[in-house]
């Protein structure tokens, strides 16, 4: 038995005014004090811990290395060095390692190796057995290793690597498991505002994350930074745990005006069983292979810029280690800006101005793609002018900020029952290039000249490019058939 055709296969065209209609049916439930944007916020915490868990290991690793172990080329730059501030003469207790520059690659890159293992089994286990325990001890999982990372690292390289993995499994399932939960707390016309509020944790968790560590590493020592972001973890695990709930049905302090609009919302989009999951339509499916490849594409970019954007401002343009942290973090500052604000614009020209979905998710991610392309190659060619540079790199991270209403939330556009499982896909893929991208870039730049991070520069931008016309050719923005059929199992 299927669901209704004009429901399941509603054209691009049709869909927002079907929206609309249903909207004028059922009561709008008020934004303030809202249990979905309460939802939306403290996820966006839980999205702030995870990635300052994430990169607070790349500032730590400075201080965590014995200076007569570090290559005698660290105090040289092909631009003019900038002055460096005299660091506090504090009595620093905290041990230092004599790692070389293998084993430092293995245990940043380590993280990644658990990330991808969990995220189709996230996506899967959420859809079955809910998504708020998964996602909270996921990222509580994260929080503890966190916090065991200076006992790990005193045991051995070896120790902290199985650390680093362990978090990775953790944070694996939070994309999907999270997504997966919005399927069930998102109205189509606030689908846009309601994941950019969540998603924004992680640039948010990135642009404190960065420079905060540099500070904690310059007036304290390199463990005080895994016990301070540990601390704000625990805190949000227990706000997590007693506020949230997987779905508006469950959820003890909900209005019954807001759970009947939610409710009534997505009841033509929902699959009417969580028991069948059509994997062979999922796996064939078009528009999800569309949404790989831009994940992929825009992921190649944002990894290696997150991993190795410190090293070009101390190796190329010269800066100190205290100066590095906020600049590198200003690119994810505008990022998140943006996405903020691109949320609040693609659900205006969806419920609003009638655009339709298809056209606002290509368009966003057009500019969340190829803008960044852009930019990025013109940091190539700044040389040394440390402004031009500096502005080049932040506007094209931040232009990025506007994919996250283009084909990062497209899963529930096309599949909102099975949205955690594509989201797990596709973010394995994407995972890829935060294991290879940042190995090959550093591979290509040896020498570290300016010609050879031009040549980083364009290989980023070319893939980008790539990536947003294969989306542009092949998304859609309607729910697929194989999303809302009832499937009855012989």
């Amino acid at each position: 038995m299927k669901q209704s055709a004009s429901d399941s296969e509603t054209d691009d065209y049709e869909q927002p005014l079907l929206h609309r209609k249903q909207d004028d049916d059922i009561k709008r439930a008020p934004v303030l004090c809202s249990s979905r944007y309460g939802l939306a916020i403290l996820s966006c915490y839980g999205f702030f811990v995870a990635y300052a868990l994430r990169v607070n290991l790349s500032v730590a690793m400075v201080d965590m290395l014995n200076s007569s172990s570090s290559s005698s080329g660290a105090n040289d730059s092909v631009c003019p060095r900038h002055s460096s501030p005299a660091r506090p003469k504090h009595n620093h207790t905290a041990s230092v390692y004599d790692w070389d520059s293998e084993t430092q690659g293995w245990i940043l890159g380590s993280f990644f190796y658990g990330y991808i293992i969990t995220q189709i089994p996230g996506g899967y286990l959420a859809r079955k057995y809910g998504a708020k325990w998964l996602l909270g001890f996921g990222i509580l999982g994260t929080v503890i290793f966190t916090l065991l990372t200076p006992v790990a690292a005193d045991l051995g390289a070896g120790y902290l690597i199985a650390v680093r993995v362990l978090e990775g499994i953790g944070e694996g399932v939070t994309f999907p498991a999270m997504h997966a939960m919005w399927a069930s707390w998102a109205p189509p016309l606030e689908r846009s505002r309601l994941l950019t509020i969540s998603y924004a944790g992680a640039q948010l968790g990135t642009v404190v994350a960065l420079p905060l560590s540099g500070q904690i590493c310059f007036y304290l020592d390199w463990t005080y930074v895994f016990y301070i972001f540990g601390a704000v973890g625990l805190l949000w695990f227990i706000l997590w745990a007693f506020l949230v709930s997987n779905s508006p049905s469950s959820h003890r302090r909900i209005s019954e005006t807001e759970r009947t609009y939610i409710t009534a919302s997505l009841k033509n989009e929902l699959s009417p069983t969580s028991d069948y999951i059509p994997w062979t339509s999922i796996l064939t499916s078009v528009p999800l292979w569309a949404i790989v490849v831009a994940h992929f594409s825009y992921n190649w970019t944002f990894y290696t810029l997150l991993t190795l954007l410190p090293t070009y401002m101390n190796d190329i343009l010269g800066f100190s280690i205290k100066q590095n942290g906020m600049l590198s973090a200003l690119p994810y500052l505008g990022c998140w800006l943006l996405s903020m604000g691109g949320g609040q614009l693609a659900d205006y020209l969806r419920e609003t101005c009638l655009f339709r979905t298809v056209i606002v998710r290509k368009a966003f991610t057009i500019i969340g793609m190829m803008g960044p392309a852009v930019f990025l190659v013109a940091a190539g060619y700044t040389n040394c002018n440390y402004i031009m540079a500096v502005i080049f790199l932040t506007v094209s991270s931040s232009l990025g900020g506007f994919s996250a209403s283009g084909f990062n939330i497209n899963h529930l556009d096309i599949a909102p029952s099975y949205a955690g499982i594509l989201l797990g896909i596709t973010n394995s893929f994407a995972t890829i290039p935060g294991m290879v991208g940042p190995v090959i870039a550093r591979s290509l730049t040896k020498s570290n000249t300016i010609l050879e991070w031009r040549t980083v520069f364009f290989i980023s931008a070319g893939i980008n490019l790539f990536g947003a016309l294969f989306y542009t050719l092949f998304g859609k923005g309607t729910v697929q058939p194989w999303a809302v059929h009832r499937v009855h199992i012989q």
